[in-house]
């Protein structure tokens, strides 16, 4: 196991009416930009219970953060924050909307020229604005973690950046907020989830019992759960759970000493950039291509996970692990999801020749050994 250093100063507060705990959480006379998306916490209550909770402070609001945030959206957010003089950002949505917040929080205090090398060229963030959020979304893990993903609609680019300067200073969790939001989201946000804890679990073995048995415990609660949080309306325990599945995934403990993929992730980003599909759609599109082509590399971690997660074994390693992989796209199949880029009208050949090129220009290499080239992406996509 790889040596590491785990550092998250997140407070989180979750459960049932947490959002009155705001006043108690940003310091008085602080002015506080409330930055939302595109107006459903107005519609399910949460937005009344958030200006309830901010009497007193001075507020200025800012909304129209897209899912997949804009470049172009919070550059409009950061010379509103310089001109008010705005000293807090609310994040109150889903991830995306945290996403966009920590990017403008970071821009606004940015000195390097264009705070897009933030995100093109991994320019250091020196400082960043303090901000935390209401999170209303099971899905990003945004909320209590230092990652941010923005696209520039110019160019159709979709970057990610890190820094620990944009922590939320705490995250406000009310599993309640989600019994309002609309079936297909609540199906991205399981597999979102799902995926994220596989890149970091279904790779090779550095002897990290601990770290498996943590990214199997999600992944099992989530094929547990997953019936009763699409099926049951209204449910609190299967969305509590659910959320905290998902807050769990990203935040930094499963990934201690581990190696990583974040291919899956890298090229969807690219899919979602190019042709507009939702992130999650993405995700269960590749991933299982992904592991296919990498099978020599992850048939060890991929046999654990069946027999760990799905039950499966079997004497014939190399049929076993497909049977894995297989079992794990219909999996996403019967949460509701198409895992083919001809469902969504996209032809695999053109992706293929698109993205492929993008990696080459970047001279991008993917995977958890860093062992895929624009190549072998063109290859995986074709397979898509």
């Amino acid at each position: 196991m790889n040596n590491f250093v785990y550092f998250n100063p997140v407070k989180v507060v979750f459960g049932k009416g947490s959002i009155a705990s705001l006043s108690d959480l940003i310091p008085k006379g602080q002015k506080i930009m409330l930055a939302y998306g595109g107006g459903s916490i107005k519609q399910n209550g949460v937005y009344d219970q958030v200006v309830k909770a901010l009497k007193g402070y001075d507020v200025v609001e800012f909304s129209g953060i897209e899912p997949n945030p804009g470049y172009e959206t919070c550059m409009q957010a950061v010379e509103i924050v310089k001109k008010e003089k705005v000293e807090f950002i609310l994040a109150v949505g889903g991830g995306s909307v945290l996403d966009g917040v920590k990017f403008i929080a970071a821009a606004s205090k940015f000195e390097g020229g264009d705070p897009w090398k933030i995100l093109s060229d991994k320019a250091e963030v020196k400082s960043a604005m303090p901000l935390g959020s209401v999170i209303t979304l099971p899905a990003t893990g945004s909320e209590m973690n230092a990652y941010s993903v923005v696209s520039k609609k110019s160019t159709n680019e979709k970057f990610a950046f890190y820094s620990p300067e944009v922590f939320p200073k705490f995250s406000i969790i009310d599993p309640e907020v989600t019994f309002s939001l609309p079936k297909r989201q609540v199906i991205n946000g399981l597999v979102d989830t799902f995926v994220h804890v596989v890149e970091q679990y279904a790779t090779f073995n550095v002897n990290s019992p601990l770290q498996d048995r943590q990214a199997e415990a999600i992944l099992n609660t989530l094929v547990e759960i997953s019936k009763d949080v699409l099926n049951k309306e209204n449910d609190y325990e299967s969305r509590a759970n659910f959320f905290w599945c998902a807050t769990s995934a990203l935040n930094g403990v499963i990934s201690c000493g581990v190696p990583q993929d974040w291919a899956t992730h890298m090229i969807g980003h690219e899919l979602t950039a190019l042709y507009g599909i939702d992130h999650a759609q993405s995700l269960a599109i590749v991933l299982p291509r992904v592991w296919k082509y990498n099978l020599e590399l992850k048939q060890q971690k991929l046999l654990q996970y069946g027999r760990r997660v799905f039950e499966i074994d079997g004497k014939d390693n190399k049929k076993t692990a497909l049977k894995v992989i297989k079992r794990t796209e219909k999996f996403f199949q019967k949460l509701g999801i198409k895992t083919k880029l001809s469902d969504y009208k996209i032809d695999a050949k053109d992706a293929a020749e698109k993205i492929s090129e993008r990696f080459k220009t970047r001279e991008a290499k993917l995977g958890e050994k860093e062992q895929l080239t624009y190549k072998d992406i063109k290859k995986i996509l074709k397979k898509c």
